[in-house]
């Protein structure tokens, strides 16, 4: 087996940290979406906020992208129905999670662990020990 690397992923790790760098060395802001959407969702000044101008480039950039040569993944081979219900119920679970967890997996697992945070670091731990045990529970039990 022959090891490659993943260069649509690497650079979209760079550009994901370099994006939550410069948020935050020029707006004093960290980069967690669900904060950035909290600020979208229940303003706290009118006028187009930087959060709106954040989230039109993450959604501008999904656009872009295919036209400049990036694939998305091919799902086509995903044949299992998911009802609607569990996905609203995932949903709720994922907000639930993150009000309890003071943010989401990109403002702890990006942003908080670039500046050392022990409780960002400890959140991510979290994160990541969860999803291993929800994709285990779900594929073998």
């Amino acid at each position: 087996m022959t090891f490659q690397i993943p260069w649509d992923a690497l650079l979209g790790g760079v550009l994901l940290g370099l994006s939550g760098l410069i948020l935050l060395a020029l707006n004093g802001r960290i980069a967690g979406i669900s904060s950035i959407m909290g600020g979208v969702i229940k303003p706290k000044k009118l006028g187009i906020s930087w959060q709106l101008l954040f989230l039109g480039g993450m959604i501008a950039a999904g656009l872009i992208a295919p036209v400049s040569g990036f694939d998305y993944p091919d799902f086509s081979s995903v044949s299992e129905e998911t009802s609607p219900l569990f996905i609203i119920s995932a949903g709720l679970f994922v907000g639930v999670g993150t009000t309890l967890a003071n943010g989401c997996t990109s403002g702890h697992g990006i942003c908080g662990i670039g500046r050392l945070s022990r409780r960002s670091i400890v959140a991510t731990l979290t994160f990541m020990a969860a999803a291993s045990v929800t994709v285990f529970a779900r594929l073998h039990l």
